[in-house]
């Protein structure tokens, strides 16, 4: 009976190891999801030329709602986020979103209304410059 026991005994320390093991192997991919708003800002540093025009565009006409450098405000939710990398919200999200306003779905910001008096393609060097800054944030 005592042999019996030690093999459960064993058995159960054996169980215990193998969980550990799971959670620790999984848990950088939790953190990789995790909405972390300090880790999802971008490095302040200078915005490249081939995007200054797109960051011109998206302070005039999106950071009242999405923040200076996309991080967000009570307003607008971030850009700057992976929900909004390119695998989840193609840039034709972005530019649809623009045109025809889009209901709220991943925030609780209330509805985007269209933004009159933008191009398609004003849109596109909006989202070179917001692609820009989810690089250098990581997120993609």
């Amino acid at each position: 009976m005592s042999r019996n026991m030690s093999t459960q005994t064993q058995m159960k320390a054996w169980v215990v190891r193998v969980g550990l093991a799971i959670v620790v192997a999984v848990l950088p991919a939790c953190e990789s999801n995790a909405t972390n708003q300090d880790a999802s800002k971008p490095a302040g540093g200078t915005t490249p030329a081939d995007v200054q025009a797109g960051e011109a565009k998206f302070s005039a006409n999106c950071a009242a709602c999405h923040g200076v450098r996309a991080v967000g405000t009570k307003q607008g939710p971030p850009l700057v986020h992976k929900i909004y990398e390119p695998n989840h919200h193609a840039d034709m999200a972005f530019q649809r979103a623009a045109e025809n306003g889009v209901r709220a779905h991943h925030w609780e910001f209330g509805n985007m209304p269209k933004i009159e008096g933008v191009s398609s393609a004003d849109v596109e060097q909006i989202i070179r410059y917001v692609r820009w800054l989810q690089r250098e944030a990581g997120i993609y």
